[in-house]
């Protein structure tokens, strides 16, 4: 049975202005574009995006009496998530071919991690 799984692009090093040494920008792009190309075409892709960077960020905190807004990302750490992809696919593995090939194309690490179960 098949299940959802987000690939999530990690950039080790905070948020790139500009692509890795020794990659090239419009490459990386079309690598990107046929990569997108290829999820839709194999009927697997669900929903994916890139997002802006870390300090676009607003942390919601509404635990407490009052909502809390805190500017930029809610962990202080050096990887931040770049951009991300939602498919499905029958296991684990899959869901590792498909990752290593989203790692080639935006020329950055991809975590994969399977959804929780629908009930």
């Amino acid at each position: 049975m098949a299940q959802e799984y987000m690939l999530s692009v990690i950039h080790p090093d905070g948020f790139p202005t500009a692509p890795p040494e020794g990659v090239d920008p419009e490459a990386m792009f079309a690598a990107v574009d046929a990569f997108n190309r290829e999820i839709t075409e194999a009927g697997i892709w669900v929903f994916g995006g890139g997002l802006m960077p870390p300090e676009t960020a607003t942390v919601v905190d509404g635990q407490g009496a009052e909502t809390v807004l805190a500017d930029g990302p809610f962990a202080e750490t050096k990887e931040v998530l770049g951009g991300f992809w939602v498919i499905t696919a029958e296991n684990l593995d899959e869901a590792l071919r498909w990752a290593s090939k989203a790692s080639k194309a935006c020329a950055s690490p991809v975590e994969v991690r399977p959804f929780q179960p629908h009930e």
